[in-house]
């Protein structure tokens, strides 16, 4: 199946500069704001504490319930909606073994002080500071072994420049869909991880093919130049790239819209994800080979 029937003939290389500065923009300004906040802002399966989720009757007021926890010496809580405004997340920065009957607790402190009534305890999670910081730990590095992975597999399988260019691409990818959680203000949690790794092999899988024509237009095509081979080799799959991006979209942002607010930050990483990953294998991938070509054949570039 074909998306596009003719062959195409757009100069990707030609708007290369464009795309970089696009690039360089949104990476900047995930850097910004992870720095003023101070970095990403953990989910309580690594920062550790309880996280209780209360339905009301109906939308309760956020200073109410703000101030009752106050008085149970929780100021450092925080407060969110879930989905409606009558779920209400509360995240409390602490998880010792005498919080157990935390839900209870909060249920009865609201109940007895503000007047609640018929409020349900629909979970209760609890994580301590020590397995929070040893799941991070085991997050990055199931990212660095990925990654490493990723370098040997391509190496053996094309050259080192092409490994390069595909982990330049994939830090690309990770680094702008961190930004935009940063940005959104959304918790970073296992779930999460488990987007990006997502992420990372379907941007790679993305970039293979387009690097497995490059190469094979690079022997046949040998007497032209290699930002030639490349226009040539992404206009080749570009409507493989975008059928199957497009299919992979609509399933993504059927989730994002649908599939209600348990996997709806899990389904927005991978909706920014599935875009910057089809625009990474295009642009910054590609100009990465040129680069280390030009650098290789000086005379030539």
């Amino acid at each position: 199946m074909e998306l596009i029937k003719k062959q195409t003939h757009i100069n990707f290389m030609g708007k290369f500069k464009t795309a970089l500065i696009i690039s360089v923009l949104l990476i900047l300004a995930g850097i910004a704001s992870i720095a003023m906040q101070g970095g990403l802002k953990y989910g309580i399966d690594f920062e550790g504490g309880t996280l209780v989720q209360l339905k009301f009757p109906e939308a309760p007021a956020i200073d109410s319930i703000r101030s009752v926890l106050r008085e149970m010496q929780f100021e450092d809580s925080t407060i969110q909606e879930f989905g409606s405004p009558d779920t209400i997340l509360i995240r409390v920065e602490r998880s010792d073994g005498e919080l157990q009957e935390m839900g209870s607790k909060i249920k009865a402190a609201l109940e007895e002080k503000k007047g609640f009534s018929g409020i349900l305890i629909e979970r209760v999670e609890m994580v301590g500071p020590k397995v929070g910081k040893d799941l991070r730990m085991k997050a990055l590095l199931s990212i660095l072994y990925a990654i490493i992975g990723i370098v040997i597999y391509i190496s053996w399988r094309f050259e080192l420049q092409y490994a390069i260019a595909a982990i330049i691409a994939l830090l690309h990818d990770v680094l702008i869909t961190m930004g935009a959680f940063s940005v959104l203000d959304k918790e970073f949690t296992l779930v999460i991880v488990a987007a990006f790794l997502t992420i990372i092999g379907y941007s790679l899988n993305d970039t293979i093919v387009v690097f497995d024509r490059i190469r094979e237009n690079t022997r046949r095509r040998s007497k032209e130049s290699l930002i030639d081979v490349i226009n040539t080799s992404i206009n080749q799959t570009l409507s493989r790239t975008l059928l199957t991006s497009g299919t992979t979209l609509l399933v993504v942002a059927a989730l994002f819209f649908l599939g209600g607010e348990i996997i709806h930050d899990f389904s927005f990483a991978l909706l920014v994800g599935v875009v910057v990953g089809t625009y990474s294998s295009i642009f910054i991938a590609s100009v990465f080979l040129v680069y280390w070509d030009s650098r290789a054949h000086p005379k030539r570039a």
